[in-house]
């Protein structure tokens, strides 16, 4: 049978390491291998004719000389993964350890972390981007915390206003608002959409159809109501470039502008200062702006934010996707284009014009306006929306699985934070019991020593009047 000879390690040099209560023992030739760390170095000082117990012992909890024996209270799991580093000139961090706390162990045994596997950076990148998250809402969490202790009556206003407009869950008042908000936006969609209805509508001056009076106060009223809010959210915001730059927030002020554009060129109209015909052409495109409005929602519904975020990681699997099916729709275009050729009524004029067919054909869409007529080119198209279903449904489990990692991640990372608040609350809340134990302890000790003072006192004033009493008249 043929085995892998086993190096041939020279004992000379060997040391004793005790790890956590883990017994170790390390050759001289391995460890030099990496001369740099804990290790190495500490052999050279336990090897070397002039040792320093001073530098031994920086450099291990404890150690007896006689045997060379070293102890250290580190965790030993994590440092039989920090030996293959001597053997393998790689490390893996091992299931169940956390890659933040394997990080620390290697650089207190001088490690460097670009030895550290592919597979675990990556571990060790997204436990850092984790922490990055935590420690983000930890300090978002402290920011509402705070209000109280602003030094000024107008930084307390600011940030009292912040809270009730952004932070549905901090007070009653802000979950009113936020629920008044989340209505009119739904008021706002809903009067959108019935104002389009032609028995609703009523005739103008030159007979032409319009809104109702009555949706367009209720229209107006949701207006006022996003303005008032978007400018009491920005007059409270703590980072006036980064609310600008907000997404959300574009969102938000592309949803109010139109109205007052509408309202400008309308006041532009009525004083003759433009065409009627220009205005009501530029009324009518921005009056689809208002669109935007559902996605008003989206700054309160932790769902579709979620749905987004899981859509943004899943570009890759939907970027197969599309490729998959625009090679699907070029060659099952092309083909049906040249089985439908010689049909006499074939309703495939050319290969663009067939590009039509092939996507609601394979999207299982079917309106039916285009069909082929002879039997290839029916067979064609029946293997086209059997290759678009399969290509829609491979796509499903990972846009499934990221939205569902995500939730369970943010729902993790909140519950840390606040955690992690707790924990800072009651330390901050130990170190003032401790303070005012100290200061009651001295303010004891001032007492006790002000009080055996006063006896002191009072004891030599009385022993002044007793040597006084009795030698008073032996001195006369």
């Amino acid at each position: 049978m043929w085995t892998v000879p086993r190096p041939n390690y020279s004992t000379e040099g060997e040391i004793m390491v005790n790890i956590g209560g883990v017994r170790v023992a390390l050759l001289g030739d391995v460890l030099q291998r990496y001369p740099e760390s804990r290790l190495a170095e500490l052999l050279r000082c336990s090897s070397s004719s002039s040792q320093s117990l001073e530098l031994i012992s920086s450099l291990c909890d404890d150690f007896d000389a006689s045997r060379k024996e070293f102890y250290f209270d580190r965790d030993p799991d994590a440092f039989k993964c920090i030996m293959d580093v001597y053997y393998f000139d790689e490390i893996h961090i091992k299931r169940g350890l956390c890659p933040i706390c394997f990080l620390r162990e290697m650089e207190f045994w001088r490690i460097e972390s670009c030895v550290l596997d592919e597979c675990c950076r990556s571990d060790l990148s997204e436990k850092e981007d984790e922490l990055k998250d935590i420690s983000d809402k930890v300090k978002v969490i402290l920011e509402d915390l705070e209000v109280e202790r602003c030094s000024t009556r107008i930084q307390r206003c600011q940030r009292s206003v912040w809270r009730l407009m952004e932070k549905p869950g901090s007070s009653v008042p802000a979950r009113v608002i936020a629920i008044a908000s989340f209505l009119s936006i739904l008021l706002s969609a809903l009067v959108m959409c019935v104002g389009t209805i032609p028995e609703l509508q009523v005739k103008d001056a030159d007979g032409e159809l319009m809104e109702h009076p009555t949706l367009e106060a209720i229209e107006t009223t949701c207006m006022m109501w996003f303005t008032v809010e978007f400018l009491l959210r920005f007059a409270s915001s703590p980072h006036k470039l980064h609310f600008i730059l907000s997404v959300m927030n574009v969102i938000d002020f592309m949803a109010i502008a139109p109205f007052y554009v509408v309202l400008s060129l309308t006041y532009l109209s009525s004083t003759s200062m433009m065409e009627l015909t220009n205005v009501q052409q530029a009324v009518q495109a921005l009056r689809i702006t208002r669109i935007a409005r559902i996605f008003k929602l989206a700054r309160h519904s932790s769902g579709l934010q979620t749905l987004t975020y899981a859509l943004q990681r899943s570009l890759k699997e939907l970027g197969l996707l599309l490729m998959y099916m625009g090679v699907g729709i070029f060659v099952f275009s092309a083909l049906g284009y040249t089985m439908e050729q010689s049909h006499p009524e074939t309703m495939f004029r050319s290969i663009p014009h067939s590009f039509w067919w092939a996507i609601i054909t394979m999207t299982t869409v079917g309106y039916g306006d285009i069909y082929p007529k002879t039997t290839l080119g029916k067979c064609n198209a029946a293997l086209s929306f059997l290759c678009g279903v399969i290509a829609i449904a491979l796509p499903i489990h990972p846009i499934i699985n990221n939205f569902v990692i995500f939730y369970n991640k943010q729902k993790v990372l909140e519950s840390a934070a606040k955690h992690e608040v707790e924990l800072m609350q009651l330390q901050d809340n130990r170190d003032g019991r401790k303070e005012s134990r100290e200061r009651m302890e001295s303010m004891e000790s001032r007492t006790t020593w002000i009080t055996a003072s006063e006896n002191t006192n009072e004891r030599s004033q009385n022993a002044l009047c007793s040597c006084e009493t009795v030698c008073g008249p032996l001195g006369r």
